[in-house]
């Protein structure tokens, strides 16, 4: 393979990384989250988290694939896909708690350095969301553990791509990793349109971005059925 070829391989990947990040499953995932942070910059960043938990993921079962020739079966991918379906529920099931439960967007003011400024602040009446939306960023397991696990439910497929276009194991890690960039990078853009919303709804219209957050987690619930009772009904159809 020449350097022409790899380098085009490569440009694929990123691509089709980018195109990864937006399928409805990922998207309906990760909107339950970043709907809640009335903030471009950490919607934007619950994108980032999970596109490392992706791409870890990734980087490991193509490890196991193309170094250690261990293969993937059918019946384990349709557990991960439902596995997926699972988590879609909790996640917009959770989501959907937190509004019953009375959360609401306000501007917060207050003073740092002597000088008076606002930002929004998330109130769900949990303890976890006393420091929802404050200063600085913090690294949240959630997004990381939900990209990990979307990153071996689609590894099978991913893998069988890579193992047919590219023979050399290193080059077909660094496909993987690009892939990896181009659905992080994806996904924080996806992100980050989810946040746009909350962030000019977070004032003066509390109940539009009340009805937002709703509609992420309805659609996650529903999303997360499709998906379960699919896979249920395929494996229901090879048993008989």
């Amino acid at each position: 393979m020449n350097d022409v070829s790899i380098i085009s391989i490569l440009a694929f990947g990123f691509l089709l990384g980018l195109k990864h990040a937006v399928e409805a499953d990922h998207v309906a995932a990760v909107s339950t989250i970043a709907s809640e942070h009335p903030s471009i910059l950490r919607s934007s960043f619950v994108g980032a988290l999970w596109g490392i938990g992706h791409t870890i993921s990734l980087l490991i079962a193509s490890a196991a694939i193309l170094l250690l020739h261990i293969e993937i079966s059918d019946r384990v991918s349709l557990a991960l896909e439902f596995a997926v379906g699972v988590m879609l529920i909790v996640l917009g099931a959770n989501a959907l708690r937190k509004l019953l439960r009375g959360g609401h967007l306000h501007m917060h003011v207050h003073q740092h350095g002597g000088r008076m400024h606002a930002h929004p602040h998330l109130h769900t009446g949990a303890r976890d969301a006393q420091n929802q939306s404050h200063h600085g960023l913090k690294l949240h397991r959630r997004p990381i553990v939900i990209g990990m696990i979307h990153g071996l439910a689609g590894s099978g497929a991913l893998m069988l791509l890579v193992l047919s276009t590219i023979r050399q194991p290193i080059v077909a890690l660094v496909y993987v990793l690009i892939f990896g960039i181009g659905s992080t990078g994806g996904m924080m853009i996806m992100s980050a349109l989810v946040g746009l919303p909350a962030r000019l709804t977070a004032h003066r219209f509390t109940r539009v971005n009340a009805m937002l957050r709703g509609a992420a987690g309805a659609f996650s619930v529903a999303l997360g059925l499709l998906i379960t009772l699919q896979i249920g009904f395929l494996a229901w159809r090879g048993w008989m």
